[in-house]
């Protein structure tokens, strides 16, 4: 496909990136020639610097015969008009990226009367994540798909959990419940397991699992199952905001701590239920003094990475928190994953897949559709969710018999609300939806999960 993405900053690189990967031919407009030239030098995309909302620049860039563009800027409204005049002109796909609170009830209004395919937020979106795993405290991370039914959990094994050296097929009869590993990321490497593969303390596995069977399998090898009952947040941007209405919404308690008084200000004005303390987030006093080690879930949300981490490594200190670190660069991705962060957050990588499962379902031609995408295992593996709207080669023929690609799982089928963990002798069907896992890149149709 022809894609233009407006706007060269960190979520405009992150889906550059995945999108070169998978052979698009990608144009990027960005105003700044210093960015563009930075980032040209990396991707093997076309660089045109300019503005975006500009028609003879977006002709320069091949919009009239391109498929999609897609406008993620730091202007909301820049973003809004780059859409409506590529709709308007040349009538192709479109993506807004749109994070002003203030746009959030009126974003299906809006998406409707400008004709946009597709309005993403960042940090709804992060926040969303963040509230789940805050229901969920035992998992690093939680992915979700069938609209819930099914959950993808993260975990690291440790020595009271009594898993070292069981293998894979031992692990149900073990654990008394019915779950699937679909991956394991053990030091650097990641792995799809078979049933002889042998579980190690230190291993993150991924599982698959109906939520009851899930807070079953946790509950069973001794891991806390129920939702945090407060909460505090270092810093008080836009993540801040939407996580504290979610968490108020789930009865949870809620301290923001923010060390600008004017945005200590507006923020009693926008959660009154929550306590909002003006102070400098990374002074030790302050945070003792507010009950740290009370704290059932510790956020950092500052806008600088490394003060996260340092907040993130002094709650872990001084409390049982679950801790959640927000993080924008993914530089030294191998090194915070010896830290022992908890759960790490990329909102720029949140955003980038949910534009890619949007891509991937355009793309697609014969009979089913990505309906939910998710970079796993450290972003070496995929799990999508496929819905199957008509036959294709892998509808009624049991999973046994199937010539799979390697390194592909398939790891559950929803059928009708019903949640199946898959053995050899079943079959996909007409209107189900299949989760696979895989380490093959690219995969637009649940033919694709078929050897050639």
């Amino acid at each position: 496909m022809k894609i233009i993405i407006i706007g060269c900053g960190k979520v405009g690189i992150a889906l550059a990136e995945g999108l070169t990967q998978e052979n698009h031919d990608v144009t990027i407009i960005d105003s700044s020639a210093e960015r563009m030239q930075d980032v040209t030098e990396e991707l093997d995309a076309m660089p045109i610097v300019g503005n975006g909302s500009s028609i003879n620049t977006l002709l320069e860039a091949g919009a009239a015969d391109t498929d999609l563009i897609i406008a993620v800027t730091g202007s909301d409204e820049l973003n809004l008009l780059c859409c409506l005049i590529a709709k308007k002109q040349w009538d192709c796909h479109t993506v807004a990226r749109v994070r002003n609170p203030i746009y959030n009830k009126e974003i299906d209004l809006i998406k409707e009367s400008l004709g946009i395919s597709m309005i993403i937020n960042p940090e709804l979106a992060a926040s969303a994540e963040i509230a789940r795993l805050l229901r969920f405290p035992s998992a690093i991370k939680i992915d979700t798909f069938a609209k819930g039914r099914v959950e993808l959990l993260k975990f690291r094994i440790r020595p009271e959990f009594q898993l070292d050296q069981i293998s894979i097929a031992e692990l149900p009869r073990k654990v008394k419940c019915d779950i699937l590993v679909a991956g394991i990321e053990r030091g650097e490497d990641a792995y799809i397991p078979n049933g002889n593969f042998v579980l190690q303390n230190g291993d993150l596995v991924s599982i698959i699992a109906s939520p009851k069977n899930a807070a079953a399998f946790f509950h069973n090898i001794g891991l806390k199952t129920n939702q945090v009952k407060n909460c505090m947040i270092i810093g008080g941007g836009t993540i801040a905001v939407y996580l504290a209405r979610q968490l108020l919404e789930m009865k949870i308690r809620v301290v923001i701590v923010d060390k600008d008084l004017k945005r200590c200000q507006e923020l009693s004005e926008y959660l009154p239920e929550a306590v909002i303390i003006c102070g400098d987030g990374t002074n030790r006093k302050l945070l003792l003094e507010e009950n740290l080690e009370g704290a059932e879930a510790f956020v950092a949300l500052t806008n600088m990475d490394e003060e996260n981490i340092m907040l993130s490594l002094f709650a872990r200190g001084h409390s049982g928190a679950k801790l959640i670190t927000k993080v924008n660069r993914m530089s030294f991705d191998n090194i915070l994953d010896q830290l022992d962060l908890g759960s790490i957050i990329y909102p720029k990588y949140i955003t980038a897949d949910y534009i890619l499962r949007y891509i991937r379902a355009m793309q697609n031609s014969i009979g089913s559709n990505v309906e939910t995408l998710y970079h796993i295992l450290d972003s070496k593996a995929e799990a999508l969710e496929f819905c199957i709207l008509e036959n294709s080669p892998v509808v009624d023929i049991p999973l046994k018999d199937l010539q799979l690609k390697n390194n592909l799982l398939l790891g559950c089928i929803n059928r009708k609300g019903k949640v199946i963990i898959p053995r050899g002798n079943d079959t996909i069907q007409v209107g189900d939806t299949v989760i696979v896992v895989t380490t093959q890149k690219g995969l637009d149709d649940i033919q694709d999960i078929l050897k050639k």
